[in-house]
């Protein structure tokens, strides 16, 4: 079973160009239903309808949340699916994997407060702090992904241009345009910073760790966390993904379309970038009144 499993997880990595953290998330998932399998005394000839059910039930046992859930059940029906088309097995017990009912989570956000006071935390008359404020004005400008920020290298930035080129989820490029902000403190870093952390180890990366090495998914949420606490923002709704979230959600209270936003942000679906729809409540009613005939006398 764990050789059809690292079978599976390179044929995520090749075929599929999934990221290293997906496909570690892919591998926690099954991992436990191994798991669940061994302990139960089963093998994939037992496998059955009643065996997927049973272990849904289990996961509910064990405290896991819908998304959770949600979450395993998805990793399982993948590598079923995979098993099925690429080894011949039987499909008959797919029939219960359906996507259980979720409650609709919206993303956390920051307000315009909370934005500046996280962006003016770092002391910017130190190396590390302008390399951090540096990270934080480009998280929130360009509404990166973690993994997409400290991946980022010196011939992705097209600075005279003010845009920056990302290699995204799957494998798939995207350009986005950087703000003034961002812009004035990545230049100043490069400039004045960056060039005193360069080591062996640097390999054209853009954010550097204080021994020369790419910054680190980790770290990145560590300083996140780090300035969020100095300025007195609630630890439980922060991460580099919350500065995503507002980011999207700014923009849209600004005027920006859905399309621009599903472009900037690399969602391969405007179904995805819709979520974002239900943060602006406190706006639609503005511009209903502002814009239909009969809203008011």
């Amino acid at each position: 079973m764990e050789d059809l499993l690292r079978e599976f997880l390179l044929y995520l990595n090749t075929q599929k160009h999934y990221s290293m953290h997906t496909l570690r998330a892919y591998a926690s998932d099954l991992l436990d239903f191994l798991t669940y399998l061994k302990e139960n005394h089963l093998s994939w000839q037992d496998m059955s309808p009643e065996i997927i059910r049973a272990y849904s039930f289990n996961l509910k046992d064990r405290g896991f949340n819908p998304f959770s859930i949600a979450r395993k059940l998805s990793s399982l029906k993948n590598f079923l699916l995979f098993l099925t088309e690429e080894k011949g097995l039987s499909g008959d017990f797919l029939s219960p994997l359906e996507n259980p009912k979720l409650p609709k989570r919206l993303p956390k956000i920051l307000t315009l407060d909370e934005i500046e006071r996280l962006l003016q935390a770092p002391n910017i008359n130190d190396p590390l702090g302008l390399r951090d404020r540096a990270i934080l004005e480009l998280l929130y400008a360009t509404g990166l992904r973690v993994s997409e920020l400290v991946n980022l290298k010196l011939e992705n930035l097209q600075l005279q241009l003010g845009f920056l080129k990302v290699l995204g989820k799957g494998s798939k490029e995207r350009i986005i345009p950087l703000g003034d902000m961002a812009l004035e403190f990545l230049i100043s870093y490069l400039e004045s910073v960056r060039p005193l952390l360069v080591g062996p180890k640097s390999r054209n990366f853009v954010f550097l760790n204080r021994r020369g090495a790419p910054l680190t998914r980790q770290r990145c949420w560590q300083i996140v966390k780090e300035y969020a606490s100095a300025s007195g923002i609630d630890l439980k709704k922060i991460s580099p993904h919350v500065l995503r979230h507002s980011f999207a959600t700014h923009l849209l209270e600004g005027g920006a379309d859905l399309r621009s936003l599903q472009l900037m942000l690399g969602h391969s679906s405007l179904l995805t970038t819709q979520i974002y729809t239900h943060l602006d409540f406190k706006n639609l009613k503005g511009a209903y009144e502002r814009f239909h005939p009969r809203a008011k006398r």
